[in-house]
Protein backbone atom coordinates (compact mmCIF):
# COMPACT_ATOMS: atom_id res chain seq x y z
CA UNK A 1 0.00 0.00 0.00
CA UNK A 2 1.16 3.38 -0.73
CA UNK A 3 -0.32 6.73 0.48
CA UNK A 4 0.31 9.94 -1.24
CA UNK A 5 -0.76 13.05 0.44
CA UNK A 6 -1.29 16.99 -1.28
CA UNK A 7 -3.19 19.62 -1.19
CA UNK A 8 -1.58 21.83 1.07
CA UNK A 9 -0.18 25.35 0.36
CA UNK A 10 -0.52 28.91 2.34
CA UNK A 11 -3.96 30.54 3.27
CA UNK A 12 -4.79 33.15 5.11
CA UNK A 13 -6.20 32.53 8.78
CA UNK A 14 -9.77 32.19 8.51
CA UNK A 15 -9.42 30.79 4.74
CA UNK A 16 -9.72 26.94 3.60
CA UNK A 17 -7.99 24.07 2.65
CA UNK A 18 -8.82 20.81 1.37
CA UNK A 19 -5.82 18.07 1.76
CA UNK A 20 -6.21 14.38 -0.25
CA UNK A 21 -4.47 11.25 0.57
CA UNK A 22 -4.74 8.32 -1.55
CA UNK A 23 -4.28 5.21 -1.44
CA UNK A 24 -2.84 2.78 -3.70
CA UNK A 25 -2.49 -0.98 -3.80
CA UNK A 26 -5.15 -3.73 -3.10
CA UNK A 27 -8.56 -3.35 -1.77
CA UNK A 28 -8.97 -2.85 2.12
CA UNK A 29 -12.18 -4.49 3.84
CA UNK A 30 -11.13 -3.53 7.30
CA UNK A 31 -8.94 -0.14 7.44
CA UNK A 32 -8.20 2.81 10.21
CA UNK A 33 -7.30 6.18 8.18
CA UNK A 34 -5.93 9.16 9.69
CA UNK A 35 -4.05 12.49 9.69
CA UNK A 36 -1.32 13.42 11.63
CA UNK A 37 0.17 16.68 11.51
CA UNK A 38 3.79 18.28 12.71
CA UNK A 39 5.01 21.84 13.27
CA UNK A 40 9.00 23.08 14.18
CA UNK A 41 8.61 22.66 17.90
CA UNK A 42 5.65 19.89 19.01
CA UNK A 43 5.67 16.53 18.50
CA UNK A 44 3.57 14.66 16.00
CA UNK A 45 0.05 15.06 16.81
CA UNK A 46 -3.15 12.90 15.82
CA UNK A 47 -5.57 15.09 14.06
CA UNK A 48 -8.24 13.01 12.69
CA UNK A 49 -9.47 9.10 12.31
CA UNK A 50 -11.83 7.07 9.91
CA UNK A 51 -12.86 4.12 11.30
CA UNK A 52 -13.93 2.29 8.56
CA UNK A 53 -16.13 -0.49 10.55
CA UNK A 54 -17.69 2.10 12.50
CA UNK A 55 -18.08 4.45 9.77
CA UNK A 56 -17.35 7.21 12.16
CA UNK A 57 -14.98 10.35 12.01
CA UNK A 58 -12.65 11.28 15.03
CA UNK A 59 -11.25 14.55 15.84
CA UNK A 60 -8.60 15.84 17.70
CA UNK A 61 -10.51 18.77 19.81
CA UNK A 62 -8.23 21.47 18.53
CA UNK A 63 -9.51 20.89 15.26
CA UNK A 64 -13.26 19.82 16.23
CA UNK A 65 -15.72 21.58 14.03
CA UNK A 66 -13.55 23.11 11.88
CA UNK A 67 -12.06 20.42 9.92
CA UNK A 68 -14.04 17.39 8.55
CA UNK A 69 -13.09 14.02 6.55
CA UNK A 70 -15.09 12.30 3.32
CA UNK A 71 -13.93 9.64 1.33
CA UNK A 72 -14.16 8.62 -2.42
CA UNK A 73 -14.30 5.01 -2.44
CA UNK A 74 -13.85 5.11 -6.04
CA UNK A 75 -11.11 6.81 -5.71
CA UNK A 76 -9.57 5.41 -2.42
CA UNK A 77 -8.98 8.99 -1.64
CA UNK A 78 -9.59 10.35 1.74
CA UNK A 79 -9.52 14.47 2.26
CA UNK A 80 -9.57 16.19 5.16
CA UNK A 81 -11.37 19.84 4.72
CA UNK A 82 -10.25 22.09 6.80
CA UNK A 83 -11.96 25.25 7.57
CA UNK A 84 -11.31 28.27 9.64
CA UNK A 85 -8.26 28.02 9.81
CA UNK A 86 -5.55 29.55 12.65
CA UNK A 87 -1.82 30.26 12.36
CA UNK A 88 -1.44 27.43 15.25
CA UNK A 89 -2.81 24.53 12.63
CA UNK A 90 0.60 25.41 10.59
CA UNK A 91 2.19 22.09 10.49
CA UNK A 92 3.42 19.30 7.87
CA UNK A 93 0.18 17.20 7.77
CA UNK A 94 1.16 13.19 6.87
CA UNK A 95 -2.26 10.62 6.17
CA UNK A 96 -1.58 7.35 7.90
CA UNK A 97 -3.09 3.74 7.06
CA UNK A 98 -3.71 1.12 9.79
CA UNK A 99 -4.79 -2.17 8.08
CA UNK A 100 -7.24 -3.02 11.38
CA UNK A 101 -10.04 -1.24 13.06
CA UNK A 102 -8.16 0.39 15.99
CA UNK A 103 -10.27 0.63 19.17
CA UNK A 104 -11.33 4.29 19.64
CA UNK A 105 -8.32 4.61 22.48
CA UNK A 106 -5.72 3.76 20.05
CA UNK A 107 -6.32 5.90 17.49
CA UNK A 108 -4.00 8.71 18.90
CA UNK A 109 -1.26 5.86 18.43
CA UNK A 110 1.39 6.88 15.60
CA UNK A 111 2.81 3.49 16.16
CA UNK A 112 -0.90 1.58 15.52
CA UNK A 113 -0.42 2.92 11.90
CA UNK A 114 1.47 0.77 9.13
CA UNK A 115 1.54 2.85 6.15
CA UNK A 116 2.40 7.21 5.96
CA UNK A 117 2.11 9.40 3.26
CA UNK A 118 5.14 11.91 2.51
CA UNK A 119 3.42 14.63 4.28
CA UNK A 120 2.36 17.93 2.54
CA UNK A 121 2.73 21.62 3.84
CA UNK A 122 -0.15 23.58 5.08
CA UNK A 123 0.96 27.35 6.31
CA UNK A 124 -1.66 29.54 7.95
CA UNK A 125 -0.28 32.90 7.43
CA UNK A 126 -1.34 36.75 6.85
Amino acid sequence: VQLQACGGGLVQPGGSLRLSCAASGPTLDYYTIAWFRRDLEKEREWVSSFSSSRRRTYFADSVKGRFTISRDNAKNTVYLQMNSLKPEDTAVYYCALCLRNLIMSSLWNADEYDYWGQGTLVTVSS
